[in-house]
């Protein structure tokens, strides 16, 4: 079979995935330990791809509930089975769809926290991956940025938080989408590869018809001079900085 099962989270949580395919990276795991999701609350991601942000988000927060929404068949296939496998399976759903079309798969106003790590190269630009899960995944060919920022307006309720990771050379797009959607941006941090480097990723934070303003958050450095991973780096794939809220 053309699958590994990994282990993520310091052995905690396994994944099944595909060998030529789309496999999670980073950056799955710097939005999962940027969102906060309260005792009991329902999180919606968008874009699940092999549900490992459900699954880490799941293992912190024991009584909450959870949707992802993967367009591709194997990847929902894949997701479904990493949620039996890691006995999940009463709190987190896998349904098959695509963001465009929201409204045929969960009810408007009904989530508290959505999150998603959508496809970030224009369907013009770059190089095409070869096999469709990764080019889906990463380029915007079945849904673009704002469809997704849109999805999770129409799905969350008021006040409730958007979390999202995208690369930092697209921060403009990110914030702009956000506010044309009314999901007001209240938290920013910058991820670079090493202290020096410029900026890679962008962890935003927005609020379903919040305020303005907006809190800079201190950096977050992935290696250190001798390639090494930060501290803070290694304890968030370790998943030792989770506290868990249900």
């Amino acid at each position: 079979m053309d699958e590994t099962l990994d282990a993520s989270v310091d052995g905690r949580i396994k994944v099944c995935q595909s060998r030529s395919g789309y496999r999670f990276s980073l950056d799955s795991l710097l939005l999962a330990d940027f969102t906060g999701v309260e005792r009991g609350a329902s999180v919606v991601d968008l874009g699940a791809g092999n549900g490992i942000v459900p699954l880490i988000l799941a293992t912190r927060c024991p009584m909450s509930h959870f949707l992802g929404v993967e367009l591709q068949d194997g990847m929902v296939e894949r997701a479904r089975r990493n949620v039996r496998l890691n006995h999940v399976q009463d709190r987190v759903e896998i349904v098959q769809g695509n963001v465009r079309a929201i409204e045929r798969i969960a009810r408007p106003v009904s989530f508290d926290v959505a999150v998603a790590n959508p496809p970030f190269r224009k369907s013009t630009s770059g190089r095409i991956s070869a096999g469709d899960e990764r080019r889906i995944a990463r380029h915007e060919t079945e849904g673009a940025l704002a469809d997704f920022v849109r999805a999770a307006a129409y799905l969350l309720c008021a006040k409730g938080r958007f979390n999202v990771v995208y690369p930092a050379v697209r921060s403009i797009d990110l914030l702009t989408a956000m506010r044309e959607s009314k999901i007001e941006p209240k938290r920013i941090r910058l991820v670079h590869s090493f202290v020096e480097a410029a900026a890679t990723l962008v962890l935003a934070e927005g609020v379903k018809g919040g305020r303005s303003g907006v809190d800079i958050l201190a950096p977050l450095i992935v290696y250190t001079r001798d390639k090494k991973y930060t501290d803070e780096a290694a304890a968030i794939i370790a998943g030792s900085r989770y506290r868990k809220a249900g």
